[in-house]
């Protein structure tokens, strides 16, 4: 007898992790012994926590408290400390009863499909994209309705995208900085799809999980434009705070309750101890801004080199940590570019495949929040050896 499985056994793989183990086993090869391999395919700060996060953890698990469940909206320190954060980076009062703590972003974004639609419902969203939006929807018998972003849009939607669609969306899912382009959406531009949105019963999904990580202008928030988006956001990328898995949600009223009882079904919490740590991670932003620095010398290193390497069609990279390089004038398909870019220069990154299906092969994602001796070190590899050439 055959058992039926669901559409979640159907998901597609993260292709990025394929990547990975590529390069680890190069990485652990005697071809690696006098020439390193440089990671530049993922997406995770090259360093841990910051030190403050680690000395709170550390105090916390010395002391009595057992590190229990918390409430499924998490700690109520932690919860005001985020409410106060967007007082303080974006001069928005938001209440903290508002507020979700999630297990990563990764844990938001099924509360969100699961509170705010009903199988069958279409959210739009731009190509290129991060692979788990469209995985998760689908596995929950949503449908993502792709929209024909450009290089001449930023990779982003626009108001005039979403209303030629007919019907129209029940939901849109943004981000901004986005993965893998790393643009980001004018705060103008945001508030007007916002504001659409909100007037014509679209349920706005924002992913803000780079937000502090911007080179020349601050991102603005979707929470300061519709009391009807969903903003969703994280410590993993600013905060160096990967595997902690611990994130958050700014709700609006009418989703609190049932976001609350979806988590307590779904998570219980998010980790108690993480949740401790990123309490914490509120009085590091010196040690943080530091970084974010060093990611833009790393940046500026980069769109240097890659148009010197052949690569002169980039995305703008205005924030994150993502260069999206056009890789269509060498005639390689980007799996193919990538793989022998690993093999020739020790460096890996990620074909486009994993973010745009139909025109992934004509881009690769270059990642540059390794250490930044191992950019500057990419960069002169790329330079001396153009790859696809």
């Amino acid at each position: 007898m055959t058992l039926k499985t669901g559409a979640g056994a159907r998901v597609p793989p993260f292709l990025v992790m394929d990547v990975i183990s590529a390069a680890n086993a190069l990485a652990a090869s005697p071809a690696a012994a006098n020439r390193r391999v440089i990671r530049m395919e993922v997406g995770q700060p090259g360093q841990g926590a910051p030190e403050g996060v680690r000395h709170a953890v550390a105090a916390a698990m010395a002391g009595t408290d057992p590190l229990g469940y918390t409430e499924a909206l998490g700690l109520p320190g932690l919860r005001r400390r985020i409410a106060a954060h967007y007082a303080d980076w974006y001069g928005l009062d938001l209440p903290a009863a508002r507020v979700a703590v999630t297990a990563g972003a990764s844990g938001g974004f099924p509360l969100a499909f699961l509170a705010a639609f009903e199988p069958g419902d279409t959210i739009a969203l731009a190509a290129p994209c991060y692979p788990p939006y469209l995985n998760i929807m689908t596995a929950l018998g949503l449908r993502p309705l792709l929209l024909p972003a450009t290089e001449e849009t930023g990779f982003q939607p626009t108001v005039a995208m979403i209303a030629a669609l007919d019907p129209q969306p029940d939901g849109l899912l943004i981000a901004s900085p986005a993965n893998p382009t790393g643009v980001m959406l004018h705060p103008d531009e945001l508030a007007a799809l916002a504001r659409h949105c909100h007037a014509n019963g679209i349920r706005l999904i924002s992913d803000e999980i780079y937000h502090g990580l911007t080179y020349g202008k601050p991102a603005a928030t979707a929470a300061a434009f519709s009391p009807s988006a969903i903003v969703i956001n994280s410590f993993s990328k600013y905060f160096s705070m990967t595997g902690w898995r611990v994130g958050w949600m700014v709700l609006p009223e009418e989703l609190v309750r049932p976001v609350e009882c979806l988590a307590q079904n779904m998570f219980i919490c998010a980790p108690h101890v993480a949740q401790r740590a990123a309490e914490a991670a509120f009085d590091c932003h010196a040690e943080l801004s530091a970084r974010r620095d060093a990611y833009a010398r790393s940046r500026a290193l980069l769109l240097d080199a890659l148009p010197r390497a052949g690569m002169t069609k980039l995305s703008p990279a205005d924030g994150a940590f993502y260069i999206y390089a056009d890789i269509a004038a060498t005639g390689q398909d980007s799996a193919a570019f990538c793989r022998a870019m690993l093999h020739d220069l020790h460096i890996a990154a990620t074909p486009g495949h994993d973010f745009d299906t139909a025109r992934g092969g004509d881009f690769v994602r270059f990642s540059y929040c390794a250490d930044e001796a191992d950019i500057a070190e990419a960069a002169r590899r790329l330079t001396e050896s153009p790859p696809g050439r």
